[in-house]
């Protein structure tokens, strides 16, 4: 996976962006709703990947939007000359939120895409179109920069801390006042989550003793083709979960796309409670409404961990579920895409391991006995 990091921009300096799209109407709409942002410049357009790729040393963008279905030379065959020859350069897909789009987005962020925006449709008007696209895009764009107003006031706090560094409460100390081992690991995960999964999760061996539930940061269908292409690599069956699933060892669940995944006991074991319940840090599914659910469900015996993400979803829950004795294992700086998720639980003293993607497993199964 290759790993970024976010760059400061200096005072007055602007984002430059490249849009790289077929169709004239979304590349004016791109370009105009990502204009009327101040800290956004558009340096240029493309109509495919060969032009695209011809035009990137003319403009020097930060970010490209890339879109998928292209002639000559389409968004996935772009991807991956830009990943050779541009390793720095950010892109963000811009799919439709189709059966096919989705399946090419996922392809696309396994080949090293940062995100992806779903295309807008049917949404009545232009204003409503371009508010849409607003809400979604830019969000996505300025994640990967430190902007010089966050600079200055919340992200240099983080930053000042080793990624590997061990906060002010060892993981050691929390382990031994635990009366139970963790009877479930629930994981939270945004940007550069399809990869990070599926780097991680073929880790965890055949017969792993507990439940393992996940919620990524992705709309409907893109859950169930992210599950099954888990399914397919995995050494756990690995499914998109259903309304009453039970939670089970040995059994992978991820909250499907537009609802919030929670756990409840009723009698008859632990099982999936799905609801559209408003969304939560503008998520749905959100990390915090899993997290909390779960530590009503199991109390203490919890092992949540945080992954690679934009904002800070899976914050509030993590606080539950610390406050109830759980342990926190969260991924560094060095190896996340983005670590706003993992850096805010880490900023605020809540993180037992602070580790690197690849030894996020080793730990689980050290800190559930199966090393």
């Amino acid at each position: 996976m290759a790993v970024l990091n976010q760059r400061y921009l200096q005072p007055g300096e602007r984002i430059r962006v490249m849009v790289v799209d077929d169709s004239v109407v979304i590349r004016r709409l791109v370009t105009q709703v990502l204009e009327q942002d101040p800290i956004l410049q558009v340096v240029g357009t493309a109509s495919n990947g060969a032009i695209g790729l011809q035009r990137i040393p003319q403009f020097n963008p930060d970010v490209i939007t890339l879109d998928i279905e292209m002639p000559d030379m389409d968004g996935l065959e772009m991807l991956r000359r830009v990943r050779r020859e541009y390793p720095l350069l950010r892109v963000i897909m811009f799919s439709t939120l189709t059966e096919r789009g989705a399946a090419k987005t996922l392809e696309a962020l396994t080949l090293g895409a940062d995100d992806y925006v779903a295309k807008v449709s049917n949404e009545g008007s232009l204003d409503r179109s371009m508010a849409r696209l607003r809400e979604e895009m830019l969000p996505k764009i300025k994640q990967f920069f430190h902007l010089p107003e966050q600079s200055r006031v919340a992200v240099r706090p983080i930053l000042a801390r080793a990624p590997t560094e061990q906060p002010a409460r060892p993981g050691a100390q929390v382990l031994q006042r635990m009366k139970m081992r963790p009877q479930v690991v629930a994981i939270g995960v945004s940007t550069g989550g399809p990869t990070a999964l599926g780097t991680i999760m073929p880790l965890f061996p055949a017969g792993f003793p507990l439940p393992i539930v996940i919620v990524q940061h992705m709309p409907p269908l893109f859950t169930r083709l992210l599950a099954d292409r888990l399914n397919a690599t995995c050494q756990l069956p690995v499914k998109e979960a259903a309304q009453k699933d039970l939670v089970e060892p040995s059994k992978i669940l991820i909250a499907p796309g537009d609802f919030h995944m929670k756990l409840a006991s009723n009698g008859d074991g632990v099982r999936v409670v799905l609801d559209q319940s408003p969304r939560q840090n503008s998520c749905r599914p959100a990390v915090d409404a899993l997290f909390a659910s779960t530590g009503e469900v199991y109390g203490g015996a919890v092992l949540a961990v945080i992954l690679t993400g934009m904002g800070q979803d899976g914050l509030h829950g993590v606080e539950i579920l610390k406050a109830q004795g759980a342990s926190v294992i969260a991924q560094d700086e060095a190896s996340s895409v983005v670590w706003g998720m993992p850096g805010a639980v880490v900023n605020a003293g809540l993180a037992d391991r602070v580790l690197p993607l690849d030894e996020v497993v080793p730990e689980i199964l050290r800190m559930t006995g199966r090393n």
